[in-house]
């Protein structure tokens, strides 16, 4: 195939994702990377894909490091270029993968920020201010769903004992079990929810669909409100996968219940939660 532009490719590449049923977020992450990534490309006069080697890819990792992105970020960004380059192929537009010959720049990663039994409580004893607020921190704390997953929730999602969770990215749909404390929440919820034509389980004051960032505000105004610091929504999700390690949950269990499609994903907890009971400082009871 001659001539072929870059911007055209990453074009049918999102198209790609989107038929496949990547969620927003992801595919704007790709977008996001590869755009950086062909701005850089035309900075050094390459243009056809068939131009672009190990030596361009490499170039661009290594200024992404001097321009103070994380190596974290920088790797990810790899990750985004040989994705791309992995579906030119199978497409037959390129016949090798340059992408491939690149090493991804090395980082130690820092460990999950899991809640001390304190911030636990003083999380729970805010958010009780507000049925909504409580519902969505009790959902994220006792079942461990990422907020994308939380966002994207229907009333008929709710079932009895068990909340069903909807295939988002990567993750796979799912049923979790809802212990006493999330289950009340719940139906506290239900009763003051506004009146909507929306049937997400999460509405705003105005009956719209409370969107991802919206929720992020919300338990980011919980953080600062009770003081604590450093922490993202995500980390109710570590606290709890450490707190189902902690009370002898099989591995192989927790991670069908997060929707973990590598089983050390979930095992990373496991150092985490040893160090916490041989000191001493564990959850406790929550």
């Amino acid at each position: 195939m001659d001539n072929v532009l870059l911007p055209s490719l990453v074009e049918r590449f999102i198209k790609h994702l989107e038929a496949q049923g990547k969620s927003s977020f992801t595919i704007i992450a790709y977008k996001k990377d590869l755009e950086q990534f062909i701005g850089y490309l035309t900075s050094k006069e390459v243009q056809d894909i068939k131009e672009i080697k190990k030596d361009q890819i490499n170039g661009f990792i290594e200024k992404l490091i001097t321009e103070n992105y994380t190596k974290k970020s920088a790797s990810r960004k790899l990750n985004s270029i040989r994705t791309f380059f992995r579906y030119l192929k199978q497409e037959g537009i390129i016949d090798q993968n340059p992408s491939l010959d690149v090493s991804h720049p090395k980082y130690i990663q820092s460990p999950p920020r899991i809640f001390t039994k304190l911030e636990y409580r003083a999380l729970r004893d805010f958010a009780k201010e507000d049925a909504r607020t409580y519902a969505l921190v009790e959902i994220l704390l006792q079942t461990g769903m990422k907020i994308g997953e939380l966002a994207n929730l229907r009333t008929t999602d709710i079932n009895g004992s068990t909340i069903h969770i909807r295939n988002y990215g990567q993750a796979p749909g799912r049923d979790v079990p809802l212990n006493k404390a999330v289950k009340k929440s719940i139906e506290e919820y239900l009763k003051k929810r506004p009146e909507s034509k929306e049937d997400r389980l999460f509405i705003t004051r105005t009956g719209h669909s409370l969107l991802i960032r919206n929720i992020r505000q919300i338990i980011s105004r919980c953080f600062r409100e009770i003081g604590v610091k450093d922490a993202t929504v995500n980390d109710l999700r570590n606290t709890f996968i450490a707190h189902q390690l902690r009370q002898g949950v099989p591995v192989e269990y927790i991670a069908q219940l997060v929707g973990h499609k590598r089983l050390s994903s979930t095992e990373r907890f496991l150092n985490l939660v040893k160090e916490e009971v041989q000191k001493k400082q564990g959850l406790g009871e929550l």
